[in-house]
This record gives C-alpha cells, structure tokens and sequence, in this order.
C-alpha cells in the first residue's frame, strides 16, 4: 500500500483521526474545526480560465478522490462533511479557477488510479510527493510536511539533545521505529544516556502522556503535532524544527494543464496571504511553502 506521507504508515494516518481537545486530556471525538477565520476574500482569476481542462471547465467542479480521516489535514465533522486543513487550502484555490470541490471518499490506495482511470479530477489526501509517483501523476505542491517534536509548556527539550528523556511515540511510525531510535543511538555512542521511548497505540494517548507529564516530549508528523499544540490550550510547545521534510501534493493526471492551474492559483494565495490565514487557522504554519510548483519531489 502506498503510503500517506513518508513519516507516516498507512495504519497511523487512521490512528491519528480526530480532533486533539486538550484541556487536560485529548479527545478522539471528531469537531467542527478550529474557530479561526480567514479575512481575505477569494475571487475568481479568469486569466487562468485556458489551463483548467475542458471537461472541468463544462463541468464547473472540481471532482476529488479523498482519504478521511486525518486529521487535521482532512476529516469528518460530526455531519459527515470533510472538513479540514487541505480542505479550505483546495476549496479557495477551487475559487480562484471559478470552481467548485466535489469529495468523493475512497481508500487511499486507490485514490491515484482512481485519477489515472479519470474517476478522479485530481486527489487530496496529503499524499507525498516523491519520484515512484510522479512516474504516474504529477503533484501541485502546496505545503511541507515531516517529522516535529513537542513538549510540556514547562519543559525546554532539543530534539537533538534529548538524552536520558522520555519520549512519546504512536508505534510502527518511523518516529517509532528511525526518528527515536537513531536519536538514542547517537546518545549512547556520545556517552550519554539512551532516549527512553515510550509507545502508544494511538497519537491521542501519546500526545495525553506529554499534556500529563508523563512523558518529557513526543515525536510525531508535523502537521498533527502543529495542531495538537493549538488546540493544547498552551499545555504543549513546539520543540526543535521540522525535519525530514518532504512536500505535500495534489496529484493529477499526468501531462494535464490541471497542475499548472493550481500551482498558479496557489501562488496568489501564498502571495495575497490568504494561504498563510488558512494555515494559521489550522495551526500548521511550521509547513507553509513561499512558491508553488509542479512535481518538487526530492526523493
């Protein structure tokens, strides 16, 4: 199965669903989203209207294969409606092109054949962008995702001086099995004493266990790590910087003008600023891009 994102398996992109409530402890019950807005309105460039494919341009929507939940990338409020950060990202580029988004629920692996089979417009699943996909779709790249750490309000943790802690991790992630276990080892090579990791069964849990203080930090995917601070009430910080990082994509038919519609629709949000309110409504700042492209895969 084709992976979410690189620091991400399949199973934990499930694991990970629901929205984090921290006030105390974290909640696994889906919400209707963070209550930041975004001020800039968004209208219709029609200088853009020649790259958007003819079936979509009759069509006037935008038909999109997607994955819920992952959250806060993209899930289910309680009405059953996918809501979420790539959500209002895509819908606003939509607008720019003078279209409108169509969800349409799939599994995730078969969300990029649905594409090349045109049951698909494109997809929007916080898919990586990497080469082995790209040999099948090409990617609007629109944010950077990786590996992000976070700890106790009152705790002051390097990442890469984490020697001797207790650190959270959702098992069978590459936080689990690479990120934790390299950092310990160079620990232990240094003199030092190893990283003591500790392992959930589900992001929520191990997120409680840094917000309870039973553990000194986490290590997790940055855009639910981003989010798990907002919504932390100030009970959790931000620990060290991304790394790993890889971008985010939308994935279209190969060869199609579609990409090239989005990226430039994309980059009169990053530039208008509208793309930077959308990411801090969502709490993933950490991941903004300053230039769109097509196909930024770096491995």
């Amino acid at each position: 199965m084709l992976q979410r994102s690189r620091v991400f398996t399949a199973a934990t992109a499930v694991a990970a669903a629901g929205a984090l409530v921290l006030s105390g402890c974290a909640s696994n019950k889906e919400t209707s989203g963070p209550t930041g807005s975004v001020k800039n309105s968004v209208s219709q460039d029609t200088s853009l209207t020649s790259l958007v494919p003819a079936k979509i341009k009759t069509a006037k929507k935008l038909i999109v294969g997607t994955n819920p939940p992952y959250t806060p990338n993209e899930y289910l409020d309680p009405s059953g409606k996918v809501i979420g950060f790539d959500v209002d990202l895509l819908d606003a580029t939509a607008k720019v092109l003078g279209l409108t988004t169509d969800y349409r629920q799939a599994e995730f692996d078969k969300i990029i054949p649905g594409i090349t089979a045109g049951t698909y417009d494109m997809g929007m699943s916080s898919f990586t962008d990497n080469k082995l996909r790209e040999k099948t779709v090409d990617f609007t790249d629109y944010f950077s995702a990786g590996i992000l750490w976070a700890a106790g309000a009152s705790k002051k943790v390097d990442p890469d001086n984490a020697c001797g802690l207790r650190v959270a991790v959702q098992t069978t992630t590459t936080e689990d099995t690479i990120d934790v276990p390299a950092r310990s080892k160079a620990c232990v090579a240094a003199g030092k004493p190893a990283i003591k990791k500790v392992q959930y069964s589900s992001q929520d849990d191990a997120t409680n266990a840094v917000v309870l203080g039973k553990v000194d930090a986490m290590s997790a995917d940055s855009p639910v790590t981003a989010y798990a601070i907002k919504q932390s009430g100030g009970k959790l910080v931000q620990a060290g910087d991304i790394t790993e990082a890889e971008p985010y994509g939308w994935p279209v038919p190969k060869g199609s003008t579609l990409s090239q519609a989005l990226m430039k629709a994309l980059q009169s949000l990053i530039d208008s600023g509208t793309y930077d309110q959308i990411c801090t409504k969502w709490g993933v700042q950490s991941g903004e891009i300053k230039t769109a492209q097509v196909n930024g895969a770096k491995s």
